[in-house]
């Protein structure tokens, strides 16, 4: 049997299938059963903090142990462990970089509220509708401290990923990943979900190796490559799929809550 200490999931396309606003039942009673059994376990997301809580229905003990804004903010316990900031001249070229990206655009977040700074909300509605109802106008980027910024481009997978092989080509400042189409993550060079793992190790004093990690899409490659266990759920990216150790069932299916209940049970739900 493996030594695990924590579990750490992504959420959208691995906990909580695409279009729904919150997760089962069934994993928010996983993530009490492993906390019961002594687990660290709680979320790698790229959303930010004040994000979270809504998704397990406002229970603040499944999140209270969490990696947010894919990497840059990382929690134990409720208390802060690490907090990182995307360069702010970097960002006004990165807008500037934009303008010449058809179709693209760039929105930041204050708390949980978005703000379209360059784009158009058309371009923005067609990758995140729910953004685009609800983005303010801003004419460059906003005065406010900026943690979580997006870039979005309204076009397929292999343009998306055309998109930030360019922009980490352009910017040794920032790193870009891709979570989902026509979507892109903004982090400080050489910060990710990877090295946010590392981090919380450190702090709870374990090794990578005794992490559990579930995901399904590019910004998650980043922990696979660190955790000990990583393990993607059905319908992943052919390159997390790839990336991955172990193999489990579909998000719709609850498949990461059936793992993690097993892993608390004391059980090895896994398989080459």
């Amino acid at each position: 049997m493996q030594s695990v200490k924590l579990i750490l999931s992504d959420i959208d396309g691995t906990i909580m299938p695409r279009g729904r606003d919150h997760v089962s039942e069934r994993t928010r009673r996983a993530f009490h059963t492993a906390l019961d059994a002594g687990l660290a376990i709680g979320v790698a997301s790229g959303r930010a903090v004040s994000q979270i809580p809504p998704f397990f229905s406002g229970d603040a003990a499944c999140c209270a142990t969490c990696i947010t804004t894919n990497g840059l903010a990382i929690y134990h316990a409720g208390e802060r462990v690490a907090y990182g900031l995307p360069d702010r001249a970097a960002l006004e070229r990165l807008i500037e970089v934009l303008a010449d990206v058809p179709r693209s655009g760039f929105t930041a977040f204050e708390d949980t509220q978005p703000y379209l700074c360059a784009g158009t909300r058309e371009d923005m509605a067609g990758v995140v509708s729910a953004y685009a109802e609800v983005a303010l106008p801003c004419d460059g980027l906003p005065a406010f401290e900026i943690q979580k910024a997006n870039v979005f481009i309204d076009g397929d997978m292999a343009e998306t990923v055309a998109l930030c092989d360019r922009l980490n080509d352009a910017f040794e400042e920032l790193d870009f990943d891709v979570p989902m189409r026509g979507f892109l993550n903004i982090m400080p060079a050489g910060w990710n979900k990877g090295a946010a793992v590392r981090r919380l190790c450190e702090h709870l004093g374990i090794s990578t190796e005794e992490v559990v990690v579930f995901g399904d899409a590019g910004n998650d490659l980043a922990m696979f490559e660190v955790a000990g266990h990583p393990v993607a759920v059905a319908g992943a990216t052919p390159e997390a799929a790839a990336a991955a150790r172990w193999h489990i069932g579909r998000c719709e299916d609850d498949a990461v809550a059936q793992a993690i209940e097993a892993l608390a049970a004391g059980d090895w739900p896994f398989e080459a």
